[in-house]
């Protein structure tokens, strides 16, 4: 038995850039789970400079724009996003959430009246037992909610010094990134071996993939989130900005969070109407957004992003999730590209080449 596990990992590593490869991937496991925190502020920076590097990149190709010009100009425009989402759409949120969490009480009463009428509609399928251990259950999250937010009030002045930390560090960082990105990356793979087909197949199939997974991505959630707000305030339903910002974000877990979204919403409708005509046109309207999001949308803006199958996404999303949260979810399905890629590239020794990749 262990010759043969000798044997394979003999072949599974008998090229040097393979063993290279592995040593990157496991250096930039260990750099997250043992310096993530700390670094948190240069991450974010790289991705918010990753997401507006192509902007960049569109102004000197097409209007023959010098680097550091359209870098400030991009640059302008990302402080003028970031200081509107601040200061107007942040409090909007946190106060339609702190209106939202005062008034669930009086939604879990009201919803308890509904739940308890089920078990004398289907006793077949329910009884008033299961139904008063479902409500319990209910009522008890909700205490763990009210606890949950207790404590982050409590703590909020530390959680205000860190906030502050980043809106300083990465702004500064963002800058840097997109002015002198080229270089950081050249320093890097300076300490790199000349021979690297491996890593370049990776990088080249990978800065394709990330580029339009992670920049559709930020379109698709403006879009469905804005689309959604949009026709909140036309309903005139409650908690508008909150809603939409769940149905926005509500994309970014695939086959699920579209699924997830629909509680809120319905919850939130059914308590300000009840079941009349006004819920049934909500519901409508909101299940016609998903099917063009889902239907139009996404495909206009991943059509050649990604190439995975449904089951590979949704346990990407389960695994990358629960290991690092909403980051983790967020670049579930480019971590499971970067896997793809990295298995498509593996040096092979059927003919004794290296099989790059296209």
């Amino acid at each position: 038995m262990v010759k043969i596990f000798r044997a394979w990992l003999d072949h599974l590593f008998a090229d040097e850039q393979a063993l290279l490869l592995v040593v990157l991937l496991l250096s930039g496991a260990v750099i997250l789970a043992f310096f993530g925190s700390m670094l948190a502020p240069v991450f974010a920076s790289m991705i918010l400079a990753y997401l507006t590097l192509g902007l960049v990149q569109w102004l000197e190709q097409r209007f023959g724009i010098r680097h550091l010009p359209a870098v400030w100009g991009i640059y302008t425009l990302f402080l003028i996003g970031l200081g509107a989402f601040v200061l107007v759409l942040v409090p909007l949120i946190w106060r339609q959430a702190s209106s939202f969490l005062g008034e669930l009480p009086l939604m879990a009463q009201q919803l308890q009246g509904v739940l308890f009428l089920l078990p004398e509609q289907y006793p077949q399928l329910v009884s008033k037992q299961q139904m008063q251990t479902l409500i319990d259950t209910m009522v008890g999250e909700l205490a763990n909610g009210g606890q949950l937010l207790v404590s982050y009030s409590i703590a909020s002045i530390g959680q205000s010094i860190v906030l502050l930390v980043y809106l300083i560090l990465v702004p500064i960082l963002v800058f840097f990134f997109l002015k002198d990105g080229q270089k950081i990356v050249h320093w890097f793979t300076d300490f790199l071996p000349n021979k690297r087909v491996v890593l370049s197949n990776v990088w080249h199939e990978m800065d394709d993939q990330l580029a339009n997974y992670v920049r559709g991505k930020v379109v698709e959630i403006a879009i469905v989130g804005i689309t959604a707000y949009v026709l909140f305030l036309i309903l005139g339903l409650n908690y508008p900005a909150l809603l939409a910002m769940i149905v926005g974000l509500s994309v970014l877990i695939p086959y699920i969070g579209a699924t997830l979204a629909t509680i809120p919403v319905a919850l939130v409708g059914y308590v300000q109407w009840g079941l009349g005509t006004d819920f049934y046109t909500l519901i409508i309207a909101y299940f016609i957004l998903q099917a063009l999001d889902g239907n139009v949308l996404v495909p206009l803006l991943f059509s050649e992003a990604v190439n995975l199958h449904p089951v590979a996404i949704i346990i990407a999303v389960l695994i990358f999730g629960g290991l690092w949260g909403f980051w983790g979810v967020f670049f579930a399905i480019p971590l499971a590209t970067l896997l793809k890629a990295i298995l498509n590239a593996w040096p092979r020794n059927d003919h004794n080449e290296h099989k790059e990749v296209t």
